[in-house]
């Protein structure tokens, strides 16, 4: 049954490089929580602490790409490494601002600062196919298992800050996440058995290698819809929450469309894929608006919570299969510089979708957010539409 997975980590050093990766994305979920605890606790404004994580967002959009391109060309090693320790200090100025009340430029600068770590879905996609090139069953197992690994670091992520905040205190858990990052991508940097080949600071860019990048436009755009969908799904449920009495329990319910993305992605690893990915990914992103239509007429969390954890099984393999689409739109020695467009896709959608859902929670009866979703799913799957890598690969290969 397990077949997939076994042979997904078969290659030598497969395992210890899966182990520090997924150590270096707890923080993921660690971050915002203790960040917010930290920040607000020590007399700063939650709006202040939105503006610094919106910072935090732009920075990882912004510079994601560029630093991925690096990647490529001198090695995950090289880039990787001195990128974690700038985001280190990033985090240790962000801590010396709040804790001596500095001025607010300088906490926004030193959460961009924070933010300035390396990609490490993309490091890892970018591992896994060089370990598995060719082999598509191999590499649909591994971007399956990498959403899994996304899942779980926001789902544990945050419970294990809220553990080390109760236990003691947010700047305990904030320190945590620094050094869990730090640490994980110090042990990635070891495993150079597994680290693609860098392609050198003087490879040709080809007129072809310009189009492959330029190709992932489409994608990229279905993408950020896609993004819409979790970012609006997210602030629309604590504001849901909140109107009804029981803001605490917003965490549980957003978890439930979490738990099913992760057993989905567990799941989706295991099955054999056919077909072309293109369609694929379109009949996923209708399962995706079909299963979340029902918020429009949910009227309690525990409706919202079910109809939620249904919509999950939908996610794994929308994003799995949109990242395997990188290997047939970009070349190999950019394809580190691929996965990460294709983040920074998810990532722009996420923010455009909570600052559009709380505008809506702000200024319309509660659960009024929850029409986005579906519509956004749809908007991913009629711009599926120009993802064309078939008819791409046929352009470049006719002379």
């Amino acid at each position: 049954m397990f077949r997939g997975y076994r042979a997904l980590f078969a290659p030598q050093g497969a395992v210890a490089f899966a182990t520090s990766v997924a150590l270096a994305r707890l923080p993921m979920g660690m971050f915002p929580l203790s960040t917010a605890v930290l920040a607000t606790g020590l007399h700063r404004s939650y709006a202040l602490v939105g503006l610094g994580g919106a910072m935090a967002w732009i920075t990882i959009a912004a510079g994601g790409p560029r630093q991925a391109r690096l990647v490529d060309r001198y090695g995950q090693a090289k880039v990787a490494v001195p990128a974690a320790l700038l985001a280190a200090v990033g985090a240790a100025g962000l801590l010396t601002v709040l804790y001596t009340d500095g001025p607010s430029w300088l906490y926004l600068v030193a959460c961009a600062g924070s933010a300035l770590g390396p990609n490490t879905g993309s490091l890892a996609r970018a591992r896994w196919a060089y370990l598995h090139k060719g082999d598509e069953a191999a590499l649909h197992t591994a971007y399956a298992y990498e959403g899994v690994v996304d899942e779980l670091g926001f789902v544990l992520g945050p419970v294990i800050a809220m553990g080390l905040i109760a236990a003691s205190s947010a700047t305990v858990a904030f320190v945590t996440a620094a050094l869990l990052q730090l640490g994980g991508i110090l042990l990635l940097a070891t495993r150079r058995d597994t680290e693609p080949p860098a392609a050198g600071p003087t490879v040709a860019r080809t007129a072809d290698d310009s189009l492959r990048i330029r190709a992932l436009g489409p994608l990229i755009l279905m993408l950020c819809a896609t993004g819409v969908v979790f970012g609006t799904t997210e602030i629309t449920t604590m504001g849901f929450a909140a109107s009804h009495g029981d803001k605490g329990s917003a965490g549980a319910v957003v978890s439930c469309y979490a738990l099913g993305s992760l057993l989905s992605g567990l799941a989706f690893g295991l099955w054999r894929p056919r077909g072309s990915a293109v369609v694929r990914v379109r009949w996923a992103l209708a399962a995706m608006a079909l299963t979340l239509a029902p918020l429009m007429v949910a009227h309690t969390l525990p409706t919202v919570a079910a109809v939620l954890f249904v919509a999950g099984f939908a996610t794994a393999p929308v994003i799995s299969t949109s990242i395997g689409l990188v290997g047939q739109l970009v070349p190999e020695s950019r394809m580190t510089e691929g996965f990460t467009w294709t983040t920074t896709g998810l990532v722009l959608g996420i923010s455009m979708g909570s600052a559009c859902g709380g505008w809506m929670v702000d200024h319309f009866a509660a659960g009024t957010g929850y029409q986005l979703p579906s519509l956004a799913a749809l908007l991913a799957l009629v711009l599926s539409v120009a993802v064309r890598p078939a008819a791409y690969q046929k352009a470049v290969t006719v002379p």
